[in-house]
């Protein structure tokens, strides 16, 4: 909420649409009159981003509340004079670089803020300077403002070429807030009552607040806005989340937290579908990582990577030749997607469940390391000793944050001894408590380190079978699944849990029984499990392969879990399947590029294991021949391979037939006149 109302506020002090150049050629006086009145009375009301930039805030209000009064007056007095209107052009240009100053401070983190305060105050006296200069030149006679007004805007000049008197409290709180991450970096413990002190100082005295001036820093390190005080930003993003647990946290509820995961009467309830703008044009996915190509068009980077892996080189919307291969980070849509899922209980955290986080833009410093390592230690302690339901789950759903921070961090919480604890909380009977556990788990899974600690945790593969079964939430239940993905990524796991009939009959049932992104999870453990041999026969025997070939018109990972339980054993169990070789043979022409791949290699594995029959059931779905000719000449390149050796298959097995029926004829003019002769 408090972002969002940060947002609206920089929105309506952003700078005019209308260029400056416009208001000097073609704008008449009218208009400048009142596009001056207008901007003055909106930075009369502007309002300090931050506790410590109210003086300078409120001189500029006090300066702009004068100016509203003259141009007020100004508005009736009729045309202007050439020297008067040249000049209060002048003033609306300042005017509106006033404007984009309170804009860009009202969009900025609090504390880079503070690092930049010296920067702020004195753009804020130049252009101060700048329009005092310019109310001085005014030709004050030819405006025909009544005395007053005149007096008023004298005044205005005055206050404008007043020097401010030096702002000893921000640079106080500023050396303060250097001086503890100095502290920090030393491993000493900042005092609970100083940095509670110094927040408040700041304007950050809730939850909400540090979670979106942790946010807001974040992206403005990623976005590279400040890079003499990166290092200090990344250090205030380890101490705000040290203060967030320790001041914020431990007493005071979190409801808008558990909002997106406390669905209540509607569990079963898929996430609402995003909006056209937010899916990938190539997968019809929600993006995850949009990207921009040189076309101008937005994709997610995972399918037109794959695109352009698979040979091509044109924008698959526009089909224009592209002219460098280039992806772009759409960050502003990246950030709207966020926000949308958030809002809407919808998880964005496919990165956060599947696959490892991109490498951080910058290396997180000493003192961001040792803030991380404080926090920790903090959460361990306190959910070891948490009773309350309350309590436990605000913990935990601390842990699941702070997990997602990177492998410093997740070490961190391992090494603190966080998954025995965690592993109980699977069970848990509040629906909160147990997402948040499932999901901290699966954070700190990314981590090898942390793989190995979860598996050896006593009852914790038990667990998250209980969960992928029984778990209160579909989110939760997805996010078990992703949990056992991300620890088959182990070799030595992945046949430990292959073996066990539980995790396998459970991951079946996600298949056959859950939502997409449920499903999406499971079939892509499915895949992972299926990379060892000798767990095929488990999988076949729970019905894997039925269950994938349900899933097949809806996830492309389901042809791709089927080309694989086909490569090791399991082509018997596919072929059985009745209208599976025909699905597969539907799949070569309607799927995307990679089901299209995965289709072609599993039939041609079926029918290399099975022989014949299965070469028939091929050759008698309508148009196949076309169908294996268009994907040897637009398929990617492993899929033309797949497609080539299908189709001579195809012709072998049709030269076969042609010549056992050629030589039945033959036999048939042979024996009928012997027979005719007896």
């Amino acid at each position: 909420m408090a972002n969002s109302a940060r947002t609206s506020a920089a929105a309506a002090l952003s700078p005019s649409c209308s260029s400056s150049s416009s208001y000097s050629s073609s704008a008449t006086d009218g208009e400048i009159l009142r596009s001056l009145h207008r901007l003055a009375r909106d930075l009369s009301g502007a309002e300090a981003p931050a506790p410590f930039l109210e003086t300078v805030f409120a001189a500029v209000s006090r300066r702009a509340k004068l100016l509203v009064a003259v141009f007020d007056d100004l508005m009736r007095c009729g045309r202007l004079t050439r020297s008067a209107s040249l000049c209060l052009r002048e003033v609306l240009l300042v005017l509106q670089r006033f404007k984009a100053v309170v804009a860009d401070c009202s969009a900025r983190s609090r504390m880079r803020l503070l690092l930049q305060v010296e920067e702020v105050e004195a753009r804020v006296r130049e252009l101060q300077h700048d329009l005092a200069t310019l109310l001085d030149l005014l030709p004050v006679p030819e405006l025909g403002l009544a005395d007053d007004v005149v007096d008023i805007l004298a005044l205005a000049s005055r206050q404008c070429r007043r020097s401010s008197p030096a702002a000893a409290v921000e640079h106080e709180l500023k050396a303060g807030v250097l001086a503890l991450i100095r502290e920090v970096e030393r491993e000493i413990v900042p005092e609970r009552e100083r940095l509670e002190g110094i927040l408040e100082e700041v304007g950050i005295n809730d939850p909400a607040c540090c979670s979106d001036e942790i946010e807001t820093l974040e992206r403005e390190i990623g976005d590279r806005v400040a890079e003499r005080w990166t290092s200090a930003m990344i250090a205030l993003v380890g101490l705000l989340r040290y203060a967030k647990c320790v001041l914020f946290s431990a007493a005071t509820p979190r409801p808008v937290d558990s909002k997106v995961d406390l669905d209540g009467d509607d569990d079963d309830a898929e996430p609402p579908p995003p909006p056209p703008d937010f899916r990938c044009p190539i997968s019809l996915d929600l993006m995850r990582d949009p990207v921009v190509s040189s076309s101008g068009q937005t994709y997610d980077r995972e399918s037109i990577t794959r695109w352009f892996g698979s040979g091509k080189s044109t924008c698959p919307k526009t089909g224009q030749v592209l002219v460098n291969l280039e992806l772009v980070p759409n960050k502003a849509l990246k950030n709207l997607i966020s926000r949308w899922c958030r809002e809407n209980g919808v998880a964005m955290e496919g990165s956060e469940q599947s696959k490892p986080e991109s490498t951080p833009v910058v290396t997180a410093n000493k003192a961001a390391l040792e803030a991380a390592r404080m926090t920790a230690s903090f959460l361990v302690k306190k959910l070891s000793v948490s009773f309350s339901p309350g309590s436990v789950n605000r913990v935990v759903h601390e842990i699941r944050q702070l997990a997602r921070s990177g492998n410093d961090t997740r070490a961190f919480i391992g090494e603190g001894g966080a998954v025995p604890l965690l592993v109980p909380l699977l069970r848990s009977e509040d629906t909160a408590t147990q997402l948040n556990a499932v999901t901290a788990l699966l954070n700190l899974s990314i981590l090898d380190a942390n793989k190995k600690r979860i598996m050896h945790a006593e009852g914790a593969v038990e667990a998250l079978c209980h969960v992928m079964g029984c778990g209160a939430t579909w989110r939760a239940k997805e996010n078990a699944a992703a949990t056992v993905l991300s620890l088959a990524a182990v070799h030595s796991y992945r046949r430990r849990l292959g073996r066990n009939q539980r995790v396998v009959e459970m991951v079946v049932l996600l298949v056959r029984t859950g939502p997409s992104s449920t499903k999406k999870d499971a079939l892509a453990a499915l895949l992972c499990l299926s990379g060892e041999r000798e767990n095929v026969g488990k999988l076949v025997e729970a019905g894997a392969a039925e269950a994938a070939l349900s899933a097949i018109s809806e996830e492309e990972t389901a042809v791709a879990v089927l080309e694989s339980l086909a490569k090791r054993g399991g082509a018997e169990a596919i072929v059985n399947l009745d209208g599976a070789v025909a699905r597969l043979v539907a799949e070569l022409r309607r799927g995307t590029d990679w089901s299209r791949e995965c289709a072609a290699a599993a039939l041609v594995l079926l029918c290399r294991s099975m022989g014949a029959g299965v070469v028939a059931q091929v050759m008698s779905v309508s148009g196949v021949e076309w169908t294996i000719w268009e994907l040897m000449a637009t398929g990617t390149n492993r899929a033309r391979r797949k497609a080539a050796s299908l189709g001579r298959a195809c012709r072998r097995w049709a030269a076969a037939a042609a010549e056992e029926q050629t030589t039945e004829c033959l036999t048939s003019d042979v024996t009928l006149p012997a027979v005719a002769a007896s």
